[in-house]
């Protein structure tokens, strides 16, 4: 669940020009976006007018999906660079693979986190016996410049850590939360939680008032600081924030995203992060020869072609509208 536009558009992110410096409630719309030629997803991130929180620079929200008759998930192999993939299910499973030699199954509530740094290319597909229902999100994570050219690695997490208050039961992704911190190397200061809440919840969630951050509906009715968010779409919150009130009116599920705005300026084009022109160009040449990224051994297909560059130079800039 990568990004499969065949009309890639470069997204210019990062820097705090445009990072909301005290709380508030600002209600993303998602973008609907084909994959192949029956899978849809709702893009959260990159948005019209937010492109980042924290260090999440890609959010696509899926399913609930009925795969029963279908194949299901078929992501033919791809690059990446500069980023960390985040593999989240609520129902179903995906296949992994990668050109580092991974292959793992991940199930619903199990970490799958793919750090590309310098390079490396991946798969994504059901399993041939698969489960009815497909459901989740596939998010991005910008590697800052320190940790950009790092080797690649994956890392599967089925055991996270979780937190839980009357009606809350959180899960903890990446990064820290309430004392509890996730298994899943993260290289900024991060969050990433999944809230299942139940029937008639009314909790509060301590937060850093130093991060930014965004709540994701998955399913189910709830409020978030008494707005209601609906499934498939995101509510962003701002800074200084010391606590965030949830209620269910139903049986519910969030992600909870945030952290320490992304100071660097950043250049996002198909499926790679860099810092310049040149950078893409070069990522580009080198998908396209079969060099760098490596080889997905085991996939039954052709890797995905990159879409061509776009006519005008990409420049890296902050947050922009």
């Amino acid at each position: 669940m990568s990004n499969l536009e065949r009309e890639a558009a470069p997204s210019l992110c990062g820097g705090r020009g445009f990072v909301v410096a005290e709380p508030v409630r600002e209600l993303l719309s998602p973008r609907k976006v084909k994959l192949g030629e029956s899978s849809e997803v709702r893009r959260l991130l990159p948005n019209l007018g937010r492109r980042m929180v924290g260090a999440w620079c890609f959010v696509d929200h899926y399913g609930p999906d009925d795969i029963a008759d279908e194949p299901g998930m078929q992501v033919p192999p791809h690059p990446h660079m500069g980023l960390q993939t985040v593999s989240w299910l609520h129902e179903g499973e995906v296949l992994h693979r990668d050109s580092t030699g991974s292959l793992q199954t991940i199930r619903p509530r199990e970490l799958g986190l793919m750090t590309s740094g310098r390079a490396i290319s991946h798969s994504e597909e059901s399993p041939r016996s698969h489960a009815r229902f497909l459901h989740g999100a596939q998010l991005w994570v910008a590697l800052p410049d320190s940790h950009r050219h790092t080797e690649p690695r994956f890392e599967h997490h089925a055991d996270l850590p979780v937190v839980t208050a009357p009606g809350l039961r959180a899960t903890l992704i990446l990064g820290d939360l309430d004392g509890a911190t996730s298994p899943g190397t993260a290289y900024s200061p991060i969050v990433g939680a999944d809230l299942t809440l139940t029937r008639g919840t009314d909790v509060r969630l301590p937060l850093e008032p130093d991060f930014e951050y965004a709540v994701l509906s998955m399913s189910g009715e709830a409020h978030v600081d008494g707005v209601p968010v609906l499934p498939g779409s995101m509510l962003y919150l701002g800074c200084g924030r010391t606590e965030l009130p949830l209620r269910a009116e139903s049986d519910a599920g969030l992600m909870l995203l945030g952290g320490e705005p992304f100071e660097e300026e950043l250049i996002m084009f198909w499926n790679w992060i860099g810092r310049s022109q040149e950078e893409i160009e070069q990522a580009r040449r080198d998908w396209m020869e079969g060099s760098r990224f490596g080889e997905v051994k085991g996939y039954d297909g052709a890797p995905l072609p990159a879409p061509e560059l776009p006519p005008v130079a990409l420049k890296p800039r902050g947050r922009v509208r």
